[in-house]
């Protein structure tokens, strides 16, 4: 029978500060998402101090805020947006994405090196705002949701994972392709893609969220209101200092300021908490396997 090895005082003691670390961690995130919940169903006659709130009871809770939020047309709309820029965005974010990662993968291609510089140069030398700006507004995509995702429709960084993932794909399977007649398109549609599902919705969660919380471009290429996404209305309604045009109306007569602030974020929260496990597994996955080579 193998004797059990016993861990030293050294192992036992390190053990203790690796757990007591990953406690004091826990406390420290838990916290102000406790306050924020706690906040959030908060009800209007609640009488007490921040401490009190954190400790009111769930059968005292109210879903005041959330109610008048769901019930408000602004923050309707601003949602259907931000999912509308969340899945065009993801589309056209891999369908240009993918195609550039697969160019840099084949190593072969006629003009590999300077079709690399051509994008690793933009990477290290950003060319600024104003650039920016004016060749947005110059395609005419102000007032067009496609401005707030298409200026970063192709990520370098991403493009480089997605193309040392496919590096990583036995060549012997593209070459037998090849020698069957398929074009380099056939090759990526029916062997590459079938095989990259890890990597695409790794990189389409990285776009995917990117997208969702971008509120700068939306600030400014966006005027129409009624195109404004979530991130725009979010922002309004949590530096309004007091009663404004997101809280004014008898929707949120109900509900105190604080805790509509805190309601929005738990609800512009909850779609990227919601999809983050289905493609947990993938996305451990597509991220390690994209970034072992290149």
């Amino acid at each position: 029978m193998a004797s059990v090895i016993k861990p030293s005082k050294s192992d036992r003691a390190f053990n203790v500060f690796v757990v007591a670390s990953l406690v004091l961690l826990f406390i420290i995130l838990f916290i102000p998402i406790w306050s924020t919940i706690t906040l959030s169903f908060r009800p209007n006659d609640f009488i007490g101090s921040a401490l009190d709130g954190m400790t009111l009871p769930p059968w005292r809770w109210s879903v005041a805020a959330f109610r008048a939020l769901l019930g408000n047309n602004s923050f309707v709309k601003a949602t259907i947006n931000s999912f509308r820029i969340f899945f065009e965005g993801i589309a056209a974010a891999l369908l240009l994405t993918t195609p550039l990662a697969y160019a840099l993968s084949i190593k072969t291609l006629p003009g590999r090196k300077f079709l690399y510089l051509f994008v690793i140069i933009p990477y290290l030398f950003d060319v600024g705002l104003v650039p920016n700006y004016l060749l947005v507004t110059g395609l005419g995509l102000t007032n067009k949701l496609a401005a707030v995702y298409l200026p970063g429709a192709i990520s370098v960084y991403n493009t480089l994972i997605m193309k040392s993932f496919f590096e990583g794909i036995p060549e012997e399977l593209k070459e037998s392709a090849r020698i069957d007649g398929a074009s380099e398109f056939t090759v990526l549609m029916r062997i590459i893609l079938p095989l990259s599902k890890p990597i695409m919705l790794t990189i389409g969660l990285y776009y995917g969220v990117r997208f969702w919380n971008d509120f700068f471009n939306a600030m400014l290429y966006l005027n129409d209101s009624a195109l404004q996404p979530l991130p725009i209305l979010l922002r309004n309604i949590l530096l309004s200092s007091g009663m404004n045009e997101y809280v004014e109306v008898s929707a949120f007569g109900e509900a105190p300021i604080e805790a509509i602030k805190a309601a929005s974020v738990l609800l512009a929260a909850i779609p990227m908490l919601v999809a983050y496990p289905f493609i947990q597994k993938y996305f451990v996955k597509g991220t390690m396997l994209g970034s072992l080579k290149g």
